[in-house]
């Protein structure tokens, strides 16, 4: 469980927790929760890869305030058996353990030289194979990533 800052710059006109704080927080926890077990920005320059986002779905629950005491827990909901493809489940609670908000994200490795999406290197498949995992864990296929059947649509380009 990772304890965040509320800034005053995260706060929207109703003053209370903007979109993108909530985005903001979950990605930053995300990222700490892969750094803490063994996959840093270093070891993720060493094998050229980085991770890119399909998808981020956030549900709100109750509204959170500037003096709200706020805590961020990240599980690995999802992985394919190759490590290509990940899903993270967010859940965000106030100092008294009240659910406030939870984001599912999926997305994939991609190698920045190719720029194409790539299997996670077997150095580090183990690692993320022994993230915290909720009781609803599966593997992921390449099916899943296009589970809420939106398609690219192309227009023309003299519109």
């Amino acid at each position: 469980m990772k304890k965040v800052e509320i800034r005053w710059r995260d706060l929207d006109p109703n003053r209370h927790l903007a979109n993108s704080a909530f985005m903001d927080y979950m990605s930053q926890a995300r990222l700490d929760f892969i750094k803490e077990r063994g996959i840093s920005q270093k070891t993720l320059e060493k094998y050229q890869i980085g991770p890119v986002v399909f998808y981020e779905h956030i549900y709100y629950f109750k509204e959170v305030s500037p003096d709200d005491s706020l805590y961020v827990n990240v599980e690995l909901k999802g992985m394919s058996k190759d490590g290509m493809f990940f899903e993270f489940v967010h859940n965000l609670y106030d100092g008294n353990g009240q659910h406030m908000a939870t984001c599912e994200l999926m997305g994939a490795w991609i190698d920045l030289k190719k720029r194409s999406l790539t299997p996670m290197p077997k150095a580090l498949l183990g690692l993320f194979e022994d993230l915290d995992k909720p009781a609803d864990f599966r593997t992921l296929t390449k099916e899943d990533t296009r589970k809420n059947g939106v398609k690219p649509q192309n227009i023309d380009p003299n519109f």
